[in-house]
């Protein structure tokens, strides 16, 4: 699912995490829809969905076949990687977990199949030969399908310049999330941008403020387009950033939950509207 034209920019796709959730009913999903098919609307709608079932427990290969079944061609799933990969207190001896993880049968997405999301611990702090080990165990490919990690950074220890340049050495992609409770790190680090906006307000009809999408659409744009938002904050300022194309997936995800959907669709349309 990468963006191989240098001279294009690259694909920006704007969701949510999950599809089942109760408050959707009735302003995302209508009142009478069968719950069996709150994912085929969703999709439809939606070009990405953050799945977060990964995280609790290992889904059989039959699941990830029939999600791939009810999914229109150019949606993609972001999987959050298992609780007891991340949760281990040495990441460096992770490699039997993420090798259960990987074989459970993701690979019947096929092309849906887009990032995962490996989600640290908030309380797990950086020690570069741990995290180091940890990174090199992350396989390009499973079952001759291209894979694509990201990684969210949930500790102040990992804002600095070690922790960016390892990520960038393994092509793994640093989670930028804008949240009140974890760090922000803008660095690109992989060939695609992984956003997690985190400040939703249940009171906006589109769950960010007007002038938030609008920023939030300037920004996706610039990175899809190989550029840094000047308004973010990047820790290895030492670094001489390329202007290669990227994919960027936004999802918005924990405070303003029952607005997601509609602020989502209020991005995505911004977005296209600037893609012309």
């Amino acid at each position: 699912m990468s963006n191989n034209d240098p001279d294009k920019p690259g694909r920006i796709r704007c969701g949510i995490g999950g599809w089942t959730y109760k408050p959707w009913r009735g302003t995302f999903y209508p009142n009478d829809l069968p719950q069996k098919q709150e994912l085929a609307h969703a999709a439809r709608r939606l070009r990405t969905i953050e799945v977060n079932g990964t995280f609790y427990r290992t889904q059989k290969p039959a699941t990830f076949a029939r999600w791939a079944a009810e999914t229109p061609a150019d949606f993609v799933f972001s999987l959050k990687a298992p609780r007891y990969v991340v949760g281990r207190r040495d990441l460096a001896a992770a490699g039997d977990g993420m090798t259960r993880f990987l074989e459970s049968g993701i690979t019947e997405l096929g092309d849906r199949l887009g990032p995962i999301l490996w989600q640290l611990p908030a309380g797990k702090t950086f020690e570069p030969d741990e995290w180091g080990a940890f990174l090199e165990q992350l396989p390009a490919a499973q079952d001759g399908l291209a894979l694509r990690h990201a990684v969210e950074l949930r500790h102040a220890s990992f804002v600095c310049d070690e922790a960016v340049r390892l990520c960038r050495a393994a092509g793994v992609a640093i989670v930028y999330a804008d949240s009140d409770d974890y760090p922000a790190i803008a660095d690109p680090t992989a060939d695609f941008v992984y956003a997690r906006l985190q400040r939703g307000d249940t009171s906006i009809e589109t769950g960010y403020s007007a002038a938030a999408l609008d920023a939030w659409s300037q920004r996706a744009t610039t990175w899809a387009q190989g550029g840094l938002p000047d308004d973010l904050p990047c820790v290895d300022r030492e670094f001489s950033h390329d202007t290669t194309p990227r994919d960027v997936f936004v999802y918005f995800i924990r405070e303003g939950k029952p607005r997601a959907p509609q602020a989502a669709l209020a991005l995505q349309q911004r977005v296209e509207r600037i893609e012309g």
